[in-house]
């Protein structure tokens, strides 16, 4: 029985990354042999134990072999006899298939060290073109290392249109698609993952919605940029400098999918383009099986970001009829999350990236006024629950209306 560390832990460790997860392959062992060590099988499609201690896990060699379509098509087989090499094999990445003994020595039959050293991701083996998911994990290792300099082999771009063009990339499911999505959102680039998507046709397959923006032009007077899909990938940037969160970074990448369905008659006008984008955003976190608050946040941001834009027009009474509907009261912290996907848009655009933007302490001000004004003070007897709300809505405007010293029959209000 021989124990080696692999993969991820390998990689970073020679990264000099802090060291997140540590995965085990186990050499020469049986099933058997690993339950009588205390190890507790946890893997239901091939050996997979944890360590009785550290609860590591520990997995028997094995290969694999393609049996149909997708990501699930696969066979696997473990024994004894499967080498350290017949395991490293049917690995991703060259940076993801070196493994290290337990003094230490890196065992590296597929010159991933050099790959490393490089900064080049490249596949393993022709059989890369057998997983669809290998796609997406490229396009997330591109987004996690494209500030160290790493860049993707052609030969592996190459491959990666090819199952495109093959139609592999058709049988990934909805909710891998989004597991891949949501942590490649965490990265230090994400961009970098939609980008690479596009790049190989991916983007077309497993976001149409995202895809179609590319060549859709915008007004040159507010967005030097025109093209939207371009828009759209400077907002993720600035949602990835301005939070780490990524449901914000999310609801801006989505809070322009309206534009994608506008008629071009009307380019590059887009006449009440985001109530056309709420439905959208919808059924594509649906079709992805997105959690509701990654869901809810990009819905908001969708319908109410040009409210955000003319914050210093609005009418006080639209200003807390968009609070009341961001449901701001209740959620303080998601509206929050709110303002910074805003102010990503607003920033997303070539010389506005580092410019004083006014909305955000518009709505805050707005919102600190109006929350300070406590309902209670208004249930007095007799009085329904109408005229309390009532009562309330006027005083927080006046409170609002004090705050931003807004006289408000002067107000313009595009709404």
């Amino acid at each position: 029985m021989q124990v080696y560390l692999v993969g991820g832990a390998v990689r970073d460790k020679h990264l000099g990354l802090k060291v997140q997860d540590r995965d085990w392959v186990v050499v020469g062992a049986t099933p058997q042999h690993m339950e009588s060590q205390g190890f507790v099988r946890v893997g239901k499609d091939f050996p997979v134990f944890l360590h009785p201690e550290t609860k590591e896990e520990y997995a028997l060699a094995r290969t694999e072999r393609k049996t149909a379509p997708g990501y699930t098509g696969f066979s696997f087989f473990a024994s004894p006899d499967v080498t350290l090499e017949d395991d490293l094999r049917r690995r991703d990445l060259t940076i993801n298939a070196m493994a290290e003994t337990q003094d230490g020595a890196v065992v590296d039959p597929f010159n991933g060290m050099t790959d490393l050293k490089n900064k080049i991701l490249r596949h393993v083996s022709p059989a890369f073109v057998e997983d669809p998911v290998r796609i997406l994990r490229i396009a997330r290792f591109a987004a996690r290392f494209h500030d160290r300099g790493f860049r993707i082999a052609d030969e592996t771009r190459a491959l990666m249109r090819a199952m495109v063009h093959s139609g592999e990339i058709d049988a990934l499911v909805p909710e891998r698609v989004w597991a891949e999505l949501d942590r490649a959102l965490a990265e230090p680039t994400p961009v970098a993952f939609f980008e690479t998507l596009r790049d190989c046709g991916a983007l077309a397959r497993v976001i149409p919605e995202l895809d179609r923006l590319w060549g859709v032009p915008q007004p040159e007077k507010h967005h030097p940029e025109i093209d939207t899909g371009i828009h759209v990938m400077m907002v993720l940037a600035q949602a990835t400098r301005l939070s780490a969160d990524p449901r914000v970074r999310f609801a801006a990448l989505l809070h322009d999918l309206g534009k994608g369905t506008t008629p071009k008659e009307q380019w590059p006008q887009h006449i009440e383009h985001e109530e056309r984008g709420v439905p959208i955003v919808r059924e594509l976190c649906k079709r992805l099986a997105a959690p509701n608050e990654y869901r809810d946040l990009a819905v908001l941001v969708a319908r109410y970001h040009l409210h955000f834009h003319r914050a210093g027009e609005l009418r006080v009474t639209t200003l807390l009829k968009t609070l009341e509907q961001l449901d701001a009261f209740r959620r303080p912290d998601r509206f929050e999350m709110f303002l910074l996907a805003c102010e990503a848009d607003a920033r997303g655009r070539p010389g506005y990236e580092n410019r004083e933007f006014p909305q955000p302490g518009i709505f805050r001000a707005a919102h600190h006024a109006a929350a300070s004004v406590e309902a209670r003070q208004f249930a007095l007897p007799g009085k329904d629950g109408k005229h309390i709300a009532e009562a309330l809505r006027r005083a927080r405007l006046t409170a609002i209306r004090a705050a931003l010293s807004r006289d408000e029959n002067a107000d313009a209000d595009p709404d």
